[in-house]
């Protein structure tokens, strides 16, 4: 044992012996996290591509080398600047109207994000309070009620469903978003009601209703916290369909319409003249590619974090 430097030696015997053991100190949350996250070449990687998507939509105006709107009819189709006839002005080129791509990009990573991420919003509060509802009271009209709308939903094609609600409404952003958010909070139901299924068998489930404890304290206090795993997997996951899905859609010029920027339609605008033209669709595919890849990666590193039995084979 020391004090400032200098060692002291314990005359008790039990207290030399004592000494030889050290208290272990917790590690923090963020410490074990961060240790879990980057001991994973998955896990690191998806948090790297969500980290660029993510800070390349907050600094959008900042790192837009031109405004994504302004068209320039002197340097329509310019190629990337590696190619003949390229230059550092449009790094990544121009469209079809002289327009940037790589300001574009930049900016479409914003609505891609935000469209997806409110629709998971939406669907998930739906979704996990159903759910946990249905499975709660499982059996009673109320859970049946609700599975029969789940089955009837999932009978028919998500995308024509939305297909008929935008042409009766209309495109918008916001159309969009309730869009998908409405009609995806069924896979919510379904997963979040079979977990709580199993979860309101347990014995501390039991004893808590035994002792007379409200259905709606079991529910908030005993049953979400044990779901909360799940419903982030199941968001993330969630988040890169619902990117691909928008993009489909302004694809097919019924999501997101100009002059708001949206990869999708950046795709759309780019099929004509794939064959001279390439980057123009190429580099907006990527975008959406890399943003999927790097969801799917965190999402499956989430759902190994988040299963003991993956975690105690490795450790």
């Amino acid at each position: 044992m020391s004090v400032d430097g200098t060692r002291i030696e314990l005359a008790n015997p039990l207290q030399r012996e004592s000494a030889r053991f050290e208290v272990p100190v917790k590690a923090s949350t963020f410490l074990r996290w961060r240790k879990l996250l980057f001991s994973s070449k998955t896990g690191t990687a998806g948090f790297a591509m969500i980290a660029l998507v993510v800070l390349t939509a907050a600094l959008a105006p900042y790192l837009a080398p031109h405004d994504p709107g302004v068209m320039d009819a002197r340097n329509t189709l310019a190629p990337p600047f590696w190619l003949e006839g390229g230059s550092m002005e449009h790094p990544l080129g121009t469209d079809n109207l002289g327009r940037d791509m790589l300001s574009r990009i930049i900016y479409g990573s914003r609505i891609s994000l935000l469209v997806s991420v409110a629709a998971v919003m939406i669907a998930g509060a739906i979704g996990i309070f159903l759910g946990i509802v249905c499975g709660y009271y499982g059996g009673r009209w109320f859970d049946s009620l609700i599975m029969r709308v789940v089955d009837a939903k999932m009978a028919i094609p998500g995308i024509l469903l939305m297909l008929v609600i935008i042409g009766v409404f209309g495109t918008s952003v916001t159309t969009l978003i309730l869009v998908i958010g409405l009609t995806e909070w069924t896979a919510y139901t379904r997963l979040i009601r079979g977990e709580v299924l199993s979860l309101k068998q347990r014995d501390y489930i039991r004893a808590a209703r035994a002792i007379g404890t409200r259905d709606r304290t079991i529910m908030l206090k005993h049953i979400l916290p044990n779901i909360v795993s799940l419903c982030i997997v199941v968001s993330t996951l969630t988040v890169g369909g619902n990117i691909v899905l928008e993009a489909s859609l302004s694809f097919l010029g019924l999501g997101v319409q100009p002059p708001i920027v949206s990869w999708g339609y950046m795709l759309n605008e780019g099929r004509d003249h794939i064959a001279t033209s390439w980057w123009i669709s190429t580099f907006p595919g990527v975008a959406i590619t890399v943003t999927v890849l790097g969801i799917i990666f965190l999402g499956d590193w989430l759902r190994d974090a988040f299963d003991p039995r993956v975690q105690s084979r490795r450790s």
